[in-house]
């Protein structure tokens, strides 16, 4: 039923099986959501606020361990009797627009988990470093009474400060060797964690690369003086990982300050709205119209993007 759907589908039918754990019904009401198929926005509209779910984004650059990490936090919360769902945002080709790295060969165990769903999806150019649906397929996931959603997004730099706007509790793997490029880092992607984790904390220059983000503490989430949160870990060896899981539920569980919650609700609508008003661009489209007009000696882009 990924095609245009041409009979009326009974909404109450499909959340009330996406309630009860049916993660065919999910699945499949995820790809509607991500191709835009016909009708899924009566889907969403549908969606009651349900707001039990925590969303942990774990974000970090290439090569940080983030994939090996969230299978542990997995292991331990589902240990805990908690339901959890995965969306791992991958880098997308920019020549067929869909996930480079696939599943996640490292979280393969859980795919047949009765209480784990995880799901692969390309982050299709997006800046921010999200699948341009992803608001959408976690107010989803919410609705399936999942306790905790853990968003793992590719690594871009300074520019993957979407997942602020997106999670309750923003985590940031880093590496010791990370400590080169930190200043590069700082402008943008340092400041969005609420949680720091100095993996692959056996490597010479872990304990120095930890003392430098503890005197980095007035940059946590742009608020002077705030104490930041640092973890060291090691997945292949299985350390810290009680910790880390701890941090993470004592920050999502510490009072919110309402006036957060409505800057954060209010990033979301206005992701919505611009992805909404974009929605009339396909970029294959684009692309072909490029190409057959850039041989034009007279080619100009931004006449161009103008008559857009």
């Amino acid at each position: 039923m990924s095609g245009p759907l041409h009979q009326p589908i009974n909404w109450k039918s499909i959340l009330s099986s996406i309630r009860e754990g049916d993660q065919r019904v999910l699945a499949r009401a995820i790809s509607w959501i991500e191709n835009e198929t016909e009708g899924y926005r009566e889907l969403l509209q549908s969606l009651e606020n349900f707001i039990a779910s925590q969303i942990v984004g774990i974000t970090g650059p290439p090569g940080a361990g983030k994939s090996s990490l969230v299978d542990l936090l997995i292991e331990q919360w589902v240990a805990a009797g908690k339901k959890i769902a995965v969306l791992c945002v991958d880098p997308s080709s920019p020549f067929h627009f869909g996930a480079l790295l696939g599943d996640r060969i490292r979280m393969s165990k859980w795919y047949n988990h009765p209480d784990v769903f995880i799901r692969s999806m390309a982050s299709r150019g997006t800046l921010g470093g999200l699948n341009p649906q992803i608001i959408e397929v976690t107010d989803l996931l919410r609705a399936a009474s999942f306790d905790m959603i853990i968003v793992e997004t590719v690594g871009v730099g300074q520019n993957e400060i979407g997942i602020a706007g997106l999670a309750d509790t923003t985590v940031l793997v880093l590496v010791p060797e990370t400590g080169d490029d930190i200043q590069a880092m700082k402008s943008g992607l340092l400041e969005i964690a609420d949680i720091f984790v100095v993996n692959k904390s056996d490597r010479p220059g872990a304990d120095r690369f930890y003392r430098f983000l503890e005197s980095m503490n007035s940059f946590n989430n742009n608020e002077p003086k705030q104490e930041a949160i640092i973890v060291k870990t090691s997945a292949t060896e299985k350390i810290g990982i009680e910790e880390l899981s701890a941090k993470i539920l004592a920050h999502l569980n510490a009072s919110k300050d309402s006036a957060k919650k409505s800057l954060l609700l209010a990033e979301r609508a206005y992701q919505l709205i611009v992805h909404d008003k974009m929605q009339h661009i396909d970029k294959r489209i684009l692309a072909e119209n490029i190409r057959v007009q850039m041989d034009d000696p007279h080619f100009n882009l931004y006449r161009f993007i103008a008559s857009y």
